[in-house]
């Protein structure tokens, strides 16, 4: 932040969900990263300058709100147990920011979370002005604090790798339960159901993000989230899912045959895709790069996609015209953290030697957490497609994490190959 600085963090709020319910609620991630508050209507604020390096503003202890709508640690549980240096009530922030503020050379806020605050910043920077013969003046800037904060997060310290580790098992157990399920008859919404199940039972606070559980053409979606169709025999079901712990979040797919066979189209385009996460895996080393992953991915997909009729054409051709993107429309890997899409720049940029300014892909570093997700999916109306691969939509996810040895995957107990999977669906 630099010396004689600031920063405000504006915390999650209860969000309406319909009438008078509200959302289960969800501390803002870098809140929580910044500071383990997990509670409602919360504001930080980080000081470089003399005085208290962390103050919170929560709400107050009170016998009545508590009553309906459970405990507040209060002013005293944000120092006691959050160890801010001083606390106070939240309703208190307005006519404690030209205290915060007066002085400072810079400001870190993110414009935008609450109009209030942004507001009574913007006034206070026109009355410290004014006062300027007085020897005081505005901020210099106002920073966008995301920059520094999202950079700490994308690399992950051994206790997140931990957390990250954790909510990798649970989620093996979730697809456990659920690939049981995966017979005729059975409905999309019972294997939703195995998956929070086993979510929760295992610690874990629930889904990470919408699950999607996806049978027959349904698996061409790629944020199908519906969940109400009937399963149906010789099908696939793409289940793309993973548990939230302690904040971090596993993120993983895995495509499951119904009764417990793949069908041969179904099981050609399998091995398309698995062959493809093999190989981005393989190619997935410190200082390796996610488009050289991706790459690895859209070669194997390619040359699959060929063998099967599915393309015509070489495949550096195929890969050079992009004639995969109407089958494979998205990216391999994405950050993984406190996020299932996590946050982190992607490229670096470098000073060329005239002078100039270059961006580059951003090599892969001890501490950064990614997942490996490459993917098919025909829609069922493709008329270039050949008849048998039409609806089919299969997709396989990992989580992985580099460290200083190496690359840890960290899903690798979940099952991928296809007698595997097989067995799983069976029970075996």
């Amino acid at each position: 932040m630099g010396p004689e600085a600031v920063a405000i963090f504006v915390g999650g709020r209860l969000a309406v969900r319909s009438a008078d319910t509200e959302f289960p609620f969800r501390q803002d991630s870098d809140f929580w990263y910044l500071t383990g508050f997990d509670h409602p209507q919360a504001i930080a604020v980080f000081s470089t300058r003399e005085g208290p390096d962390f103050t919170l503003f929560v709400q107050p202890c009170d016998p009545v709100a508590e009553t309906w709508n459970g405990y507040r640690p209060g002013v005293e549980g944000a120092v006691d147990d959050y160890e801010a240096d001083i606390a106070y009530p939240v309703e208190e922030i307005l006519s404690k920011l030209p205290e915060i503020l007066r002085g400072a050379a810079r400001l870190y806020h993110v414009l935008g979370r609450d109009r209030e605050i942004d507001a009574r910043i913007v006034a206070l920077q026109e009355e410290i002005r004014r006062q300027s013969r007085g020897g005081v003046l505005p901020v210099n800037e106002i920073v966008d604090p995301r920059r520094i904060v999202h950079e700490m997060r994308l690399l992950k310290s051994p206790a997140e790798i931990a957390l990250m580790q954790r909510a990798a098992d649970i989620s093996f157990e979730a697809h456990r339960r659920a690939a049981r399920m995966a017979q005729p008859g059975r409905f999309e919404y019972e294997l939703e159901a195995e998956l929070a199940h086993a979510f929760r039972s295992r610690g874990g606070t629930g889904p990470a993000y919408n699950s999607i559980v996806g049978s027959g053409v349904n698996g061409t979606i790629l944020h199908y989230v519906r969940n109400d169709q009937e399963l149906a025999p010789g099908q696939i079901v793409l289940i793309d899912a993973g548990v939230e712990y302690e904040g971090y979040a596993s993120d993983v797919t895995r495509t499951y045959p119904v009764g417990g066979r793949f069908e041969s189209a179904a099981r050609d385009l399998y091995e398309i895709v698995l062959s493809a996460q093999l190989a981005s895996i393989e190619a997935s080393q410190p200082g390796a790069t996610l488009p050289e992953i991706h790459a690895a991915s859209v070669r194997a997909l390619c040359e699959g996609m060929a063998d099967l009729g599915i393309l015509e054409g070489e495949v550096d051709g195929l890969i050079e015209s992009e004639a995969y993107r109407p089958y494979y429309m998205h990216g391999t890997s994405h950050w993984l953290g406190l996020d299932a899409h996590d946050v982190g720049a992607y490229v670096i940029k470098n000073v060329t030697k005239n002078g100039g300014e270059e961006t580059k892909p951003r090599p892969l570093e001890a501490g950064m957490a990614y997942t490996i997700e490459p993917g098919l999916y025909i829609a069922k109306d493709d008329a270039s497609a050949p008849e048998a691969f039409k609806g089919l939509g299969i997709r396989i996810e990992d989580n992985l994490v580099v460290t200083k040895e190496g690359i840890l995957n960290l899903t690798r107990e979940i099952p991928k190959r296809i007698d595997e999977i097989e067995a799983w669906v069976r029970g075996d």
